[in-house]
């Protein structure tokens, strides 16, 4: 097979080849490799490899390439993850430049999954500064750029991994996801994926963790790859859960309306137009606002900003004592601290919108109320949702959009909080591109338990909508 071949399938795709012996898993590993060495001087996604390593493993696989041999569902795959997991011999910094030479002791409990599995880590992706923005840049790594177009951002948390995926950088990934960041990522790059309902994938082994149970609700490690099968796939490795059956045809399907009063480029509202006429060929669809859309966004700035982000300052400035205001102030004057400007605004913005203790009571009797509300609700609804108002704008757009101090995250994070602050499973599929060929996603929302209906639908969109594609500049 040419490397052209091997990097645009899927890792569902490719462990099979690999079982079959149609490809060696050296050939796939060398082929990604050197697709990585092309794109990544440009992009900047991968910010740690293990090249050497990788390929003796592959090797050894190929050796044990047998007759009735165990081989697992992801045999001999290289895939990529996102620097916040702990990977043995492998640096876990969180951008930090005071944390580059602490080397991960043991894996994350996902990376022993995906390692039984058969995968084959390549390297590690680039993120925020622990991980707190939906840009992707940090002082000590620097910042990804958009495969598509340099100029324009790869989105974050997971932007990194977004951004290699886009490129044909690795069969498969794995992100995370508190606040779109694994959506957003997937929106603006062009690639497929799935944020789990909460606790339905075990953090440990996860940097920074999560501090709060309110947070927790909000938090969920997934996959980021090229098509719905391989989201399927991957969730049930990492979860240890079997995917229970749901069929389509129980399921009503509802639209976010294109007239809803928050920001939506026409590109987005033609998109939800045209996905509303395909699936109405098959099933009825309406188009309504589902049950505390409106109350989400703040409901997910209030838990956030609930701990008063003590954990990200105290790792970020346990060595400066000159405190957040003064380095943040520091910074903007002279561009010479340690600590990227966006997570000390970030911080900062924390400690503002700190909700008082009357306010943290009502969200947590907003948060039964909907729970109980949303469990009936969803049992048998799949909602579409736009993912980001636009697709990638240039960087720093997104985060002073998100970040500013005029609340103006009111506007832009509704579609993505709503899964975070319900911790609902989300899946994002590319269905278009705009007028510079930028990707357009959607999202795909239910409930717990009806993961299945939530991959059947996305099956459907994948296959008649634009799906994954891979970015050839760098052919």
């Amino acid at each position: 097979m040419t490397i052209t071949s091997i990097i645009d399938m899927d890792a569902t795709s490719l462990a099979g080849s690999i079982k079959k012996g149609e490809i060696s898993s050296s050939e796939a590993v060398k082929s990604y490799i050197e697709q990585i060495n092309k794109f990544n001087p440009k992009i900047n996604a991968m910010v740690e490899n293990r090249f050497e390593q990788a390929l003796v493993e592959a090797e050894l696989i190929d050796k044990q390439s047998v007759p009735n041999h165990a081989k697992g569902p992801l045999y001999g795959v290289p895939i990529s993850v996102k620097e916040a997991f702990n990977v043995t011999n492998m640096k876990t910094t969180g951008g930090l430049e005071h944390r580059q030479d602490l080397i991960s002791r043991h894996d994350a409990d996902v990376i022993t999954k995906l390692k039984d599995a058969g995968a084959i880590i390549l390297g590690k992706t680039n993120t925020p500064t622990l991980c707190f923005s939906q840009e992707t840049e940090n002082k000590l790594y620097g910042r990804t750029n958009n495969p598509w177009d340099i100029m324009k951002t790869a989105g974050g948390s997971s932007g990194g991994e977004g951004a290699l995926l886009a490129a044909g950088g690795s069969g498969v990934g794995i992100g995370s996801d508190i606040g779109g960041s694994i959506r957003i990522p997937a929106h603006f790059n062009g690639v497929i994926g799935f944020k789990p309902g909460m606790n339905q994938v075990l953090a440990e082994g996860y940097f920074p963790s999560v501090s709060s149970v309110l947070q927790e609700r909000m938090f969920a490690i997934g996959p980021m790859g090229k098509s719905v099968q391989d989201m399927r796939l991957m969730y049930q490795i990492i979860s240890g859960k079997s995917v229970a059956t749901r069929h389509l045809q129980s399921f009503k399907i509802e639209v976010l309306p294109g007239t809803i009063e928050y920001p939506l480029s026409d590109i987005t509202k033609e998109v939800l137009n045209n996905i509303e006429g395909y699936l109405g060929k098959f099933f009825s669809i309406k188009r309504t606002v589902p049950p505390f859309f409106e109350e989400s966004a703040r409901l997910w700035q209030d838990i956030l900003s609930s701990n008063d982000s003590q954990l990200l300052e105290h790792e970020s400035f346990s060595n400066d004592r000159s405190g957040i205001v003064h380095a943040f102030i520091r910074e903007k004057l002279t561009q010479r601290k340690k600590i990227h400007p966006f997570l000390s605004l970030g911080i900062i913005g924390s400690k503002v919108f700190k909700p008082s203790g009357k306010r943290l009571l009502q969200v947590k009797n907003t948060l039964k109320q909907g729970d109980s509300r949303l469990n009936d609700y969803l049992n048998n609804r799949l909602l579409i949702f736009p993912v980001y108002h636009n697709s990638a704008p240039k960087h720093g757009q997104v985060y002073h959009e998100i970040f500013s101090i005029r609340k103006t995250f009111l506007n832009y994070m509704p579609y993505v909080a709503y899964a975070n602050v319900w911790g609902l499973p989300s899946l994002t599929i590319p269905v278009d591109s705009d007028e510079n060929n930028l990707p357009i996603g959607i999202q795909i929302i239910g409930s717990i338990g009806n993961e299945d209906a939530i991959f059947r639908l996305g099956k459907l969109l994948e296959k008649r909508f634009r799906g994954y594609v891979r970015c050839k500049k760098y052919d």
